[in-house]
């Protein structure tokens, strides 16, 4: 209950601004907080690991590293700055479809579920690459920002399927909100 109400806390203006206030210096520090200051990051990339928590499997370790590669490779696109169309629409979709795929006990094949994962990812890293500072030591942050956020909601999905499903209708109802603040 408590994570849920921390989750609603996510629901407030400030905390939906994922693509504003990061001023750290450090490629490390920034890379570290980009993806836990913004709501649309830090909800999609629990509602990966519970996904994951919840599928078992190969999807325990699949779905993040799917994520992670293409969120790396969409940052590299974001630093060259090339564009990359439809980003911020892409992220809030997939805070609503994390979340409804979790809530739903979605179980998809592999392989759809590795392309949505990765096409996902890719949105993801073009944000950080485009608005973070670059730089191997910034990567190295928002890779383990985003794993250590995949392993939470692994670790929230041990709570059992109901407290997982629960979980995923509150990220994917945040993601809702969050169009509209």
């Amino acid at each position: 209950m408590r994570v849920l109400i921390g989750l609603i806390a996510l629901l407030t203006p400030a905390a939906s601004m994922a693509h504003s206030g990061h001023h750290h210096t450090d490629g490390l520090a920034a890379g570290l907080s980009h993806p836990l200051l913004g709501g649309d990051h830090l909800l999609a990339m629990i509602a990966v690991g519970l996904w994951a928590g919840l599928s078992g499997g190969r999807a325990l370790i699949g779905y993040p590293i799917a994520f992670v590669a293409a969120m790396l490779a969409g940052a590299f696109i974001g630093v060259g700055s090339a564009a990359l169309p439809a980003v911020e629409s892409a992220i809030l979709a997939s805070v609503m479809v994390f979340g409804a795929l979790v809530a739903l006990a979605t179980r998809a094949p592999m392989a759809v579920s590795l392309a949505g994962l990765m096409l996902f990812g890719l949105a993801h890293g073009y944000a950080h690459g485009i608005e973070g500072p670059g730089g191997a030591s910034y990567a190295i942050g928002f890779v383990i920002a985003t794993a250590a956020l995949h392993g939470l909601g692994i670790a929230l999905a041990r709570l059992g399927m109901p407290t997982t499903r629960a979980l995923g209708g509150a990220v994917a109802v945040a993601g809702v909100a969050l169009v509209f603040v």
